[in-house]
């Protein structure tokens, strides 16, 4: 009995040994790393190409879809999510110091310019004296469509505004041009409502437009264009996070160039070269 008890100690030694050792040959595998990943729209074939690639390094890139440029903002910050990937630069940070967030820019996307878009006229020059105009309402779209009406040359705005203009700093309006202010994502569908409508190019594309076809005037691309570059976003204490970074790696490639120039009719234009 007692050379058994030896036996059978020695096996059980054996294989909490051999158990052990198995744990640690195991203690190099990679877990699958979760990412949500905010954007606005359900154009999103650029992401879904990403999403798809990332699988080889173990992380999953979930898209969390939203119908507004702000809501990414508080959801980032709130936790809800990762990353956002929708949003220019000078609409997030005017988000940030408005509501004190701290969402940080970790890389850049694509520049798409702002467009004015009719069903009633098929040039600028057409336009009605009168005319109603649909803009976008929060401060930085704002601020956007009212310099570009002011580069097409139909409106005048005091230059102490800067970047961030409202209708209120309008100094000129030869035409009386009549502005209406709607949420961005009701900008597109106004169309039927009014002379012309300055759409952001998301919901311009979501709305089955081509920027570079159907806007009657397009946003012209300068080194003034650097605030409206689109950004991935982090909050500020995870920028410098690796699996972040390697999401970035996997955007920034030759092969999303390809799929934007294609989905878009190169109306999106890569800028983090």
């Amino acid at each position: 009995m007692k050379k058994y008890l030896v036996r059978l100690s020695v096996g059980l030694v054996s294989l909490l040994t051999a158990g052990a050792l198995a744990a640690c040959g195991n203690s190099n595998v990679t877990e699958e790393t979760t990412v949500k990943l905010g954007v606005v729209g359900e154009q999103n074939e650029a992401w879904e190409h990403v999403q798809e690639a990332l699988k080889e390094e173990n992380i999953d890139l979930q898209l969390v879809k939203f119908t507004d440029y702000r809501q990414p903002i508080v959801a980032l910050e709130d936790g809800s999510i990762d990353l956002h990937a929708a949003l220019t630069e000078i609409f997030m940070d005017n988000v940030n110091e408005e509501s004190g967030y701290s969402n940080t820019t970790i890389a850049y996307t694509t520049l798409n310019p702002l467009g004015i878009y009719s069903e009633k006229i098929t040039d600028i020059s057409e336009l009605p004296d009168g005319a109603t105009v649909a803009l976008p309402n929060d401060v930085s779209n704002e601020s956007r469509a009212l310099l570009l009406l002011q580069t097409a040359g139909l409106i005048t705005l005091d230059e102490s505004k800067g970047l961030l203009p409202t209708t209120n700093d309008v100094t000129d309006n030869p035409q009386h041009l009549v502005f209406e202010l709607l949420d961005s994502n009701q900008t597109a569908r106004a169309l039927t409502d009014v002379d012309i409508s300055l759409i952001n190019n998301g919901m311009a594309v979501d709305a089955g437009l081509v920027p570079t076809e159907d806007a009657i005037y397009l946003e012209p691309v300068a080194d003034s264009s650097t605030p409206y570059y689109n950004v991935i976003a982090a909050r500020a204490d995870e920028k410098d996070n690796d699996v972040y970074q390697t999401v970035v790696k996997y955007y920034q490639t030759d092969e999303v160039k390809a799929i934007i120039d294609e989905v878009t009719k190169k109306s999106s234009i890569p800028v983090w070269e």
